[in-house]
C-alpha cells in the first residue's frame, strides 16, 4: 500500500485496522503506557449535540395516526426505541431540509413501496435502532451467499468478455476488510446530529427511486459561486443550481447497491451492516469517489485519487460538507513526506487539543482521520473516527470520548489524549476554531491543486 502514496493528500483514508491494527498494537504497547491504550467505554453516554426541539407529546390526530400505525409495523424491541425516541423530543425532531419530522419519514417507510427485495419492516427496524443509537452503525460488509454469488459475478462482471478482467471481477467481490469507514462516519454523525434527516435520507434511498434530494447553500462550498459550481461539477454530483445561492443535489447509490442490501436483508450475520448502512455508506462514498464507486467490490475510480480503497482527505470534507450542508474546513495537523514518512507536525500538541475541545463545546462532533505508522514512521494505515464528548478521570487525565464504526461495538470508545493525539492527521472544524491559528487552504483550491497533480503523474 505504501507504494503508492506519493503525498498524504493522495493517501486513502479507509479503514486498515483489522488489516494492520493487530502487529501494531504490540509496537504500540512498548512505546505507550499501558494506561493510555484504548479502552472501551463503561459510562452511560448521552450525545452533547443531539439538541433537538424537546417536544415529546403527539399533539395532532394526524401525528397520532401515524405513531399507531407505525406501532403495527414494529416488534417489541422497536415499539420500546419508538416510545424513547419520542419521550427524548427525536421522533418529533424536524431538523430536515424539507422540514418533515423523523416520524414524517418513518411513517412513509412502512407506507409507501420500498426498492425491490426491500423489505419495509426492516429499513424501519434499522432506522429506529441507529436513531436510538447511532453507535449502531458500522460498516462491515458481509459475505455473498452462493445463491446471490452468479449475480454479484455478472454485474461486477458489467458485461465484460475479456478473461483477464472476468477474473478479475470474479476476484473482487469477496471484501475482506471495508474501505467505508469516511462514509460511515458521515452516516453515524447525520444520524446523531440530524435524526430528522437521517430518517428523510433512509426513506428516500430504500424508496423505489434509490435517491434524496437535497437543497444546499452554495457558500457552503466556497465563498464564490463559481467555485463552488466547479466543486459540484468535478464531482460529478447531479445538481440544479437555479440562482447563485443555492443548489438541488441528488443523491443515490451506486447501481450496484441493492444487490448487497438484499443480501443484507435477507442473510445478515451479526456485526455486519444493515441494509441501510449499505446504502448510506455506498451514497456517500459514490459522491465522494465522483460517482465511480462501486459497492460490491468496495472500490472506486475517480480524478483525485490513484489508490482504489477509501476517500481521500479532501473528497472527505466535499461529502461532508455536502451532506450537513455546513462549511467544514479539513485541517491538517501531521506533516507527511513525499515517502510518506511522518515527519512532524503543523501545530503542538496543545493547540490541537483546544481545536478539537473548542469543538466540542460548541456541540460539534468532529470526524478526524489518523494514522498508524511503522517503526521507521511511515504510514502503513488510516483511518476515520468521530469524537463525540470528552471527559477527565479521577487524576484529571483528559479522555476523548469515540465512536468507531469497526471497533465491533455499540457503545462509544475512548482515548487519552496521550494515544490520539499524536495520531491524528487531520480533523473537520468549523472555520472560526481555528481560523487564528492555521490558515486552511480553501476546498476547491486543494481540490485542483490534487487534479492538476494527478493529472502530471498520469499523463
Amino acid at each position: 500500500m505504501v507504494d503508492l502514496i506519493k503525498n498524504i493528500n493522495q493517501y486513502s483514508y479507509y479503514n486498515t485496522v483489522s488489516a494492520v491494527k493487530s502487529n501494531l498494537q504490540q509496537k504500540d504497547t512498548a512505546t505507550s503506557p499501558e494506561s493510555s491504550r484504548p479502552q472501551f467505554s463503561t459510562i452511560p453516554f448521552a450525545a452533547h449535540n443531539r439538541v433537538v426541539n424537546q417536544r415529546t407529546e403527539l399533539s395532532s390526530g394526524a401525528e397520532k395516526k401515524k405513531y399507531t400505525e407505525l406501532l403495527h409495523f414494529a416488534d417489541k424491541t422497536t415499539k420500546k426505541q419508538l416510545n424513547t425516541l419520542l419521550k427524548s423530543g427525536i421522533l418529533l425532531n424536524a431538523n430536515s431540509n424539507d422540514n418533515s419530522t423523523v416520524l414524517d419519514n418513518l411513517h412513509k417507510i412502512v407506507t409507501t413501496p420500498r426498492a425491490e427485495g426491500l423489505n419495509s419492516k426492516i429499513i424501519l427496524k434499522d432506522t429506529i435502532n441507529i436513531l436510538s443509537s447511532p453507535f449502531n452503525v458500522t460498516q462491515h460488509i458481509g459475505d455473498i451467499p452462493d445463491e446471490y454469488r452468479e449475480r454479484a459475478l455478472n454485474a461486477n462482471k458489467n458485461g465484460t468478455s475479456n478473461l483477464v478482467n472476468s477474473l478479475q471481477a470474479t476476484n473482487e467481490i469477496d471484501v475482506e476488510h471495508s474501505g467505508t469507514c469516511v462514509a460511515a462516519s458521515i452516516e453515524f454523525n447525520l444520524a446523531e446530529s440530524m435524526p430528522a434527516e437521517f430518517a428523510r435520507f433512509a426513506e428516500g434511498l430504500s424508496s423505489p427511486q434509490m435517491s434524496v434530494e437535497k437543497e444546499i447553500k452554495l457558500n457552503n462550498l466556497a465563498d464564490n459561486t463559481l467555485d463552488a459550481i466547479w466543486l459540484l461539477n468535478a464531482f460529478e454530483i447531479p445538481y440544479e443550481a437555479n440562482d447563485f445561492n443555492t443548489a438541488k443535489l441528488t443523491f443515490a447509490p451506486d447501481k450496484n447497491a441493492i444487490i448487497r442490501a438484499q443480501i443484507q436483508t435477507t442473510h445478515k450475520d451479526p456485526l455486519e451492516r444493515s441494509p441501510l448502512d449499505v446504502l448510506m455508506q455506498s451514497t456517500f462514498m459514490q459522491v465522494g469517489s465522483q460517482q465511480s464507486y462501486n459497492t460490491l467490490t468496495d472500490k472506486r475510480e475517480g480524478k483525485f485519487n490513484q489508490n482504489p480503497k477509501g476517500l481521500i482527505e479532501f473528497e472527505k470534507t466535499f461529502t461532508e460538507s455536502v451532506v450537513a450542508d455546513k462549511n467544514i474546513l479539513s485541517v491538517t495537523y501531521q506533516t507527511v513526506d513525499e515517502n510518506a514518512r511522518l515527519i512532524g507536525y503543523e501545530t503542538d500538541q496543545e493547540t490541537l487539543k483546544r481545536h478539537l475541545l473548542t469543538a466540542l463545546n460548541m456541540g460539534e462532533n468532529v470526524i478526524l482521520g489518523y494514522t498508524y505508522v511503522d517503526k521507521n514512521n511511515i504510514v502503513v494505515g488510516g483511518h476515520e473516527i468521530t469524537l463525540v464528548d470528552y471527559k477527565k478521570d479521577s487524576n484529571g487525565k483528559l479522555i476523548f470520548v469515540c465512536n468507531d464504526t469497526d471497533d465491533d461495538d455499540v457503545k462509544p470508545i475512548e482515548y487519552t489524549e496521550e494515544y490520539l493525539l499524536p495520531k491524528i492527521h487531520h480533523a473537520a472544524l468549523p472555520q472560526k476554531v481555528v481560523e487564528a491559528d492555521i490558515t486552511v487552504t480553501p476546498n476547491w483550491v486543494e481540490g485542483l491543486r490534487i487534479y492538476q497533480d494527478m493529472k502530471k503523474r498520469t499523463a
